[in-house]
């Protein structure tokens, strides 16, 4: 991994701990949490439905999320471009995307219609960066998360992660061999 050591930003969580839970609102103002990916009972009320996502398997998803620093920007828009290119690796019946940044849920609305994004956008937003905190990855001084990536299992375990400075885009086929490997 790289940008562990900036100023302003505590280590990242590691490979093979527990994926710090999160409950976020996407991009058109719905609530995502990660248990409702996860598999067994995890994420689920006491009827046994997910609870925010809809219909899913008892086995969960695997889980891509990736943290951006802002939308608009263009090392931002291409990653995600990218992603959306290759839609079919990161959502599907085993895995599910998830993009999050600290931008509002209004900036990233237009931003995914702008930019034709059709997978969730989570704003970390209010309070300020605190699930980029809770990943280790949010950057005090300039205010947002670094780029990081975490591949989290169906039961909410770290598998693999990146994290890279600002400025450095990363590479989709790392994340496709990430999963494979699950």
């Amino acid at each position: 991994m790289t940008g562990t050591g900036r100023t302003g930003t505590a280590a990242p969580i590691a490979v093979g701990d527990q994926a710090p839970d999160f409950s976020l609102k996407d991009n058109h103002g719905r609530t995502v949490r990660l248990a409702d990916f996860r598999g067994g009972a995890a994420g689920h009320d006491s009827g046994g439905e997910a609870s925010g996502a809809g219909d899913r398997d008892h086995d969960g998803k695997n889980v891509v999320l990736v943290f951006y620093p802002f939308a608009f920007t263009g090392v931002c828009a291409g990653e995600l471009g990218a992603l959306r290119d290759a839609l079919p690796a990161f959502v599907n019946d085993d895995t599910q995307l998830l993009a999050v940044s600290t931008d509002s849920i209004h900036t990233l609305r237009i931003f995914a219609e702008q930019e034709g994004l059709e997978y969730p956008l989570l704003s970390d937003f209010w309070p300020h960066g605190r699930t980029s905190r809770a990943y280790g990855i949010f950057d005090e001084d300039k205010g947002c998360a670094l780029r990081g990536t975490f591949v989290i299992d169906r039961t909410g375990v770290v598998r693999w992660s990146v994290v890279n400075d600002l400025p450095d885009a990363r590479d989709l086929d790392q994340y496709v061999k990430a999963l494979a490997a699950l």
